[in-house]
């Protein structure tokens, strides 16, 4: 397993987690195994918006013997009392599943409290006027709830929050990545690509976590049929593609089993050449043609420069991340040391020209 460190709240997480959408489908006792063999494995992150309120009770089962080894994300919103998924923002009910979700969970903390699933401006104005944000505010303030959330689909009401309520309201992000709605494919893909790529680098100059929801576009990108992109992707090109992006710190795909959570683990065995997304630059929006996305694609360098990554603290070093600067600095090859040799703008399929920014990052920095 591989782990990132939250840089607000320093939690190590893996970059792998589960989501929940299906394993209410799956008899209790094979829904347990895959938990718990994800566990064993080294995935310690899960998200609760579940499609089925089984889902609770099989997670109890499963970690409440290692409760401190993992981490969940539940939602302040999400409403089962039907027997089914619902939405809400009305205040008694959240505060009688939040309840009923604890008991089931067999815990008494909630590691990341979600304000749950907002699109639009009137749902935030909704979550605020009912009271529910200071409900979740009081749970953090009395230790329930650790640190805060929020999953949106919607950049601009991201952007919305952010700037209304302030980067300090935010420890993590929940939203939907995958190469189907950054290229404004899909039923989700809202917002341009340049407006979603800002968004991601706008987190991690913050220190706000994304979570990953949606990775395989709900299963349309591994279908050529269903595919934008003309042919099928696979579950590790997806995978690969989000945690490229600033801010990811985990992908959580649905799981239904043990033999799931088998099949997602074999990225960390996958090859480079069997994560490489690349094919999906010919249908790379306007507004991202041209435009460094971290792929790495273009490594080696004959230089030996990290291209992807002087590109990144570039990007975020721009908008105001004092850190990435220090990272910059801290790199053992920097943009001065690109000797044009035209490797990298050869490479990169999304069209750059790397050795001409190579000369631009160099002059930032050197400033």
């Amino acid at each position: 397993m591989e782990y990132r460190v939250h840089r607000k709240t320093g939690d190590r997480i893996s970059v792998i987690g589960l989501g929940s959408s299906y394993i209410f489908e799956t008899q209790e006792t094979e829904a347990i195994r895959a938990m718990t063999y994800a566990h064993e494995q080294g995935v310690n992150y899960m998200d609760f918006a579940t499609a089925g309120p089984q889902t609770f009770r099989y997670a109890g089962q499963a970690f409440a013997s290692i409760r401190n080894e993992m981490f969940y994300q539940v939602h302040f919103g999400a409403n089962y009392e039907t027997g089914e998924y619902g939405w809400t923002t009305d205040l008694d009910t959240i505060k009688h599943q939040i309840d009923w979700q604890l008991k089931e969970l067999r815990t008494d903390y909630i590691d990341y409290g979600f304000i749950h699933c907002l699109d639009t401006s009137a749902d935030w104005k909704a979550y605020q006027a009912n009271g529910v944000l200071d409900y979740l505010l009081e749970m953090k303030k009395n230790g329930t709830v650790r640190h805060i959330g929020l999953s949106s689909h919607t950049p601009a009401l991201v952007r919305e929050v952010l700037d209304s309520a302030g980067t300090s309201l935010l420890d993590q992000l929940m939203f939907s990545i995958n190469p189907s709605y950054d290229c404004q494919y899909g039923e989700y893909a809202r917002g341009s690509a340049s407006e979603r790529m800002e968004l991601y680098r706008r987190c991690e100059a913050a220190g706000i976590g994304i979570s990953v929801m949606k990775p395989f576009s709900g299963g349309q990108l591994l279908n050529e049929e269903t595919s934008p992109f003309g042919k099928a992707l696979t579950r590790y090109q997806c995978i690969q593609y989000a945690l490229d992006k600033p801010g990811v710190l985990t992908v959580l795909p649905g799981v239904r089993n043990q033999e799931d959570v088998r099949d997602l683990l074999g990225f960390f065995d996958a090859s480079a050449e069997e994560r490489d997304y690349s094919v999906i630059s010919a249908l790379t929006p306007k507004d991202a043609a041209g435009v460094c996305v971290y792929c790495n694609h273009c490594q080696p360098c004959p230089a030996g420069l990290n291209i992807g990554l002087i590109n990144k603290y570039y990007d975020l070093a721009v908008i105001g991340d004092t850190m990435a600067a220090d990272h910059y600095e801290k790199l053992e090859k920097k943009a001065s040391d690109c000797i044009s040799c035209g490797h990298c703008d050869r490479r990169c399929p999304f069209h750059a020209a790397q050795s001409q920014r190579m000369k631009t990052i160099a002059a930032y920095f050197e400033k």
